[in-house]
């Protein structure tokens, strides 16, 4: 008898256990640094304990470019995957098809609708579906500084653009790489998408960036911003082409490079290297944008795959993505801010405080708006092309007169 019910009892398990692994979700993300790998494990262990596996698809790239490019010819092969890491603009693309799944039925259990702000709430809807479950909410314009070097510059970050280019000849005096930065498309459009704001504020960055305004790419604030990323790239060292953001970020945190100009993922990389916000490193708003917010959000759709046991995974892992505890937890590794407003800062660090109170306040005040170089201000052909005359300029491959006029010209073209 005792033989037959430990039997039983191992064939119960391994039914459970078959159970259990049937039961997964194949994610296709670009979270490959390590500090986002770190932050991406919070989801996966969370979603362990709820009995979904987790099939891992990951396509490096910091933009998301390179996995959308992958995940259209598994789409076109007729072999979606269950979840996806998307951005902006792109998750309306994918809507417009038909072939991401509901989530109302969760978001209305959970009131969605009462705390993921308006902002996002565009692109995490579609016809007034719910058709995505956001992450975080990231900010584009920060400036990372090396504390060791600011304080051999006397201490004081920088408020403006030329307190920020005095404070790079100072660390050249140094010896050290003043800015990190890696020579690809959309970093290029990363710092230029933070000098027109700098340069030219709020209103104007949305009447160049968010509306196209021909006059406003071509005018002459918009050579103040080339002029400026121009005199930028004698900063650079000689190897920053094709380098990966995360590179760049490893430069400032081991001393080698004085400051990056990056989104706040990048402070998921200093945490994970030990290093601590105003002990070790700065993280203050771009020179000359305070006040001003440029943000993108992951998020995750699901697409409709017609079989309920996947769809019944898709749910536990939105859900999993919207659970308080685990915006906490992913959103304190991986630098962003939760998407939740109602999520406490008590856990996070100061850069973290400082990113919360400032989205809060950039929303209420109306000077937030959508990174191009993160889809959020404008559709992928546009932002594409926008790239093209930005990255040439920048390599000095065309003048700023050539690129005052081919900007207006690329963005009518790509529309």
């Amino acid at each position: 008898m005792r033989r037959f019910l430990l039997a039983g009892a191992a064939i119960s398990a391994m039914a459970t256990s078959t159970a259990l692994a049937e039961e997964s979700v194949e994610v296709l993300h670009w979270w490959t640094s390590g500090g986002e790998a770190a932050a991406l494990g919070v989801l996966k262990e969370n979603l362990a304990a709820k009995g979904v596996a987790w099939k891992d698809m990951p396509v490096a790239g910091g933009s998301g470019v390179q996995a959308m490019t992958a995940l259209r010819a598994r789409v076109t092969a007729g072999d979606p995957p269950t979840a996806v890491q998307m951005l902006g603009f792109d998750i309306k693309d994918w809507a417009e098809m038909g072939v991401l799944g509901n989530l109302d039925d969760l978001a209305t259990e959970q009131g969605w609708d009462k705390v993921v702000p308006a902002a996002l709430q565009d692109f995490s809807k579609f016809d007034g579906h719910w058709i995505a479950a956001p992450v975080n909410v990231h900010s584009t314009n920060w400036l990372w500084i090396n504390k060791v070097a600011l304080d051999k510059a006397g201490g004081k970050p920088p408020e403006n653009i030329d307190e920020f280019f005095a404070m790079l000849d100072n660390f050249k005096e140094q010896g050290i790489t003043p800015l990190a930065h890696g020579g690809q498309p959309w970093q290029d459009g990363t710092l230029w998408e933070a000098l027109v704001l700098s340069e030219g504020g709020m209103d104007f960055y949305k009447k160049a960036v968010i509306e196209a305004d021909p006059a406003a790419l071509s005018g002459d604030t918009m050579r103040k911003v080339f002029d400026d990323l121009t005199k930028l790239r004698g900063y650079f060292d000689d190897s920053f082409s094709g380098r990966d953001w995360n590179l760049s970020s490893a430069m400032v945190i081991e001393g080698k490079a004085g400051a990056q100009q990056m989104g706040d993922w990048a402070k998921g990389e200093f945490l994970r290297a030990g290093k601590k916000p105003g002990a070790d490193f700065v993280c203050i708003r771009f020179p000359g944008t305070q006040g001003d917010v440029l943000f993108n959000s992951d998020q995750f759709v699901m697409f409709d795959l017609g079989d309920a046991e996947k769809r019944d995974a898709q749910l536990k892992m939105a859900a999993a993505v919207e659970d308080p505890a685990f915006q906490v937890a992913f959103n304190t590794v991986k630098g962003s801010v939760p998407a939740r407003t109602d999520v406490p800062d008590t856990e996070f660090d100061d850069c973290g405080k400082k990113g919360m109170k400032d989205l809060a306040e950039a929303a209420t005040s109306g000077t937030l708006a959508g990174s191009l170089a993160h889809g959020h201000a404008q559709p992928s052909a546009v932002k594409e092309a926008i790239f093209d005359v930005v990255t040439q300029q920048l390599n000095g491959q065309i003048t700023t007169d050539e690129a005052l006029k081919r900007l207006p010209e690329a963005v009518a073209a790509a529309k």
